[in-house]
């Protein structure tokens, strides 16, 4: 049997938890361990695009968008369609605003929670791991990522607002696993933008094991709050090469090696 990527979903219904970042970070993180990545942007913003060097995912053609619209119009495509190669060794399947024009369209489409999963099994065989960064709600979109997935890592930042939306994520994902995708799991929920000398983040951290530590895995890997990380995005790089002797760095560094593990 061909090799088959593990699909992940990097997903929180809240905007400004890392997950971007992390998508970036674990991904080329795992391509510097010699796997073949492939990061698929899943969200109209363009985040994950743009912080890969794409400033103007608006202009681009060949996007997301145009891919699943393929799919659902079931016309031919080459394999490698719309992939672009990063300097970092990853492969990344861009996205930008057409994708909300997209969404519309998806939810009168027959099997309309599979669109995602149906193009992603065309490239499968292709890599060892493909990311899926998706947008900060739980609409049309990410459900077909949930539906696409093996597994789910949920961002968190280490902030109570970001626990509060915790209990609707994993409902949301309960569902899809329920309904659509009877393999999907959730690989842990990853601490993000810690400030680990306030006692706050401390006290957030150690409610959020307490809730939930039982239930899920909690990565032993926390991403710090570092201006670093934010200035990678504006870079078109990973942390690695922005930071590479740094916090950060070292903290995404142990990430990908839970991962791996």
């Amino acid at each position: 049997m061909k090799n088959r990527a593990k699909i992940t979903a990097l997903c929180n219904q809240k905007g400004g938890v890392g997950k971007t970042v992390t998508a970036v970070n674990l991904g080329i993180g795992l391509a510097r361990e010699g796997k073949r990545v492939l990061l698929a942007d899943i969200d109209p913003q363009g985040s994950l695009t743009a912080s890969l060097g794409y400033q103007r995912p608006d202009q681009m053609e060949n996007t997301m968008a145009e891919i699943l619209g393929r799919v659902i119009s079931d016309e031919p495509q080459a394999p490698d369609e719309g992939i672009i190669h990063h300097a970092e060794g990853v492969d990344l399947l861009p996205a930008n605003i057409e994708l909300s024009g997209l969404e519309v369209t998806l939810v009168n489409t027959m099997s309309r929670e599979t669109i995602l999963r149906d193009y992603l099994n065309s490239v499968r065989d292709r890599y060892d791991v493909i990311l899926l960064d998706c947008c900060p709600s739980l609409g049309m979109l990410t459900i077909n990522a949930l539906a696409a997935a093996d597994e789910v890592i949920i961002p968190a930042q280490a902030h109570y607002l970001s626990l509060r939306g915790m209990e609707q994520l994993i409902r949301t994902i309960s569902n899809v696993k329920r309904k659509i995708n009877p393999a999907l799991e959730i690989a842990g929920i990853l601490i993000t933008m810690a400030d680990m000398r306030t006692n706050y983040s401390r006290e957030i951290i150690e409610l959020l094991r307490n809730t939930y530590g039982s239930k899920l895995r909690i990565f032993d890997s926390i991403i710090p709050l570092s201006i670093r990380a934010a200035e990678t995005s504006a870079e078109g790089r990973s942390i690695y090469l922005h930071d590479p002797a740094g916090k950060v760095s070292a903290a995404y560094t142990a990430l990908t090696q839970e991962v791996l593990s």
